[in-house]
């Protein structure tokens, strides 16, 4: 049976010339330093909006930035909704009888943001949905321009005409792609 000390020595060579060989492969590829490994990390974003390295193909990783308050986020499950609003509440329910007419007794707050028929659409549906991400945003987020009955009652109004609905749309679309 051999001593422990030559087992020590060699155990000990084996893990220098270890730590040796990645010290020079991480040098040799210019990770040498911890401020290196940060800045090859940091995604760089150039003066033409896009990112990535310069020689990078523009677009390949492109993807929709979807903020904390827009209706995708919303629909998307990331955060819990409030009680007070549950993704299964039905639009005539939370918004009054006057949404009724509109939007029938089964759309849900959460179709209302999964709806993708808002671009070049009606612009009721632009309505359901921007103002459901509202309501949401002002049971949730302090600071949103907007309070939950000042949606509702919004809404509500902006149900007269098209055009109203519209305005009232775009108004709630600024709101909750601003809010932080």
């Amino acid at each position: 049976m051999a001593s422990p000390t030559p087992l020590r020595l060699l155990a000990l060579a084996c893990f220098s010339i270890l730590c040796s060989s990645f010290g020079a492969a991480n040098g040799m590829y210019g990770r040498a330093g911890a401020a290196a490994e940060v800045e090859s990390r940091r995604m760089r974003l150039h003066t033409d909006g896009s990112r990535g390295d310069a020689q990078a193909w523009p677009g390949y990783l492109y993807t929709r930035a979807v903020g904390r308050c827009t209706p995708q986020f919303w629909s998307s499950g990331a955060e819990p909704w409030p009680n007070i609003a549950p993704q299964d509440a039905a639009v005539s329910k939370v918004f009054g009888s006057r949404s009724f007419e509109t939007y029938g007794p089964r759309l849900t707050l959460l179709e209302a943001t999964m709806r993708t028929d808002d671009i070049g659409g009606s612009a009721f549906v632009k309505l359901v949905k921007q103002g459901s991400a509202a309501l949401l945003n002002a049971y949730t987020r302090r600071g949103f321009p907007f309070d939950s009955w000042e949606v509702k009652a919004l809404l509500l109004e902006a149900l007269v005409s098209e055009e109203a609905a519209a305005v009232q749309a775009e108004r709630f679309e600024q709101a909750n792609e601003s809010c932080v």
